[in-house]
């Protein structure tokens, strides 16, 4: 499996997530799977059913969680020598040039994508289209509803 590119803080919070599987969600569901089977015939127990479902959920997602975490490369983008220009980590504030609106991205991994909290993925669009450029520099990405420019207005490595 190739490495599997992560910031500091997307490597931390999925350390965090698995921690709580591990210490709090994988003991509540064996401890339902219990309570259900002392309810008797398993056949017609909804109860056991749905923390059976459940386990499986938990024990999927902290497979996964490892599995990430052991192919992990974790880029720290103030560690590297980019003089402005926006790569891997890097924090990076647009303007729409048609719209005049701002938006600020961090450029992280396929696996901490965030459009909600403005963490786009390397591999989207926007992303692609900024990599290697700084400020003052115009972009044009090619979106669904046609191609967009933004300026770049600022890169910063946080």
């Amino acid at each position: 499996m190739s490495a599997i590119p992560l910031t500091a803080r997307g490597a931390e919070r999925l350390q965090t997530e698995l921690h709580r599987l591990k210490t709090i969600e994988r003991p509540d569901v064996i401890g339902s799977i219990a309570e259900a089977r002392a309810q008797g015939d398993l056949s017609e127990n909804a109860e056991y059913d749905a923390a059976r479902e459940r386990q499986a959920f938990v024990e999927g997602r902290i497979q996964e969680l490892e599995s990430t975490l052991s192919n992990a490369q974790i880029i720290d983008p103030s560690a590297l020598n980019v003089e402005g220009k926006a790569v891997f980590g890097a924090t990076v504030e647009i303007e729409d040039l048609e719209s005049g609106e701002r938006v600020t991205y961090q450029i992280v991994g396929d696996v901490e994508a965030d459009i909600r909290a403005n963490l786009i993925s390397v591999s989207s669009p926007v992303a692609r289209a900024l990599i290697g450029k700084g400020e003052g520099d115009v972009v044009e990405v090619k979106a669904p509803a046609g191609i967009r420019e933004y300026e770049v207005l600022g890169v910063s490595y946080l």
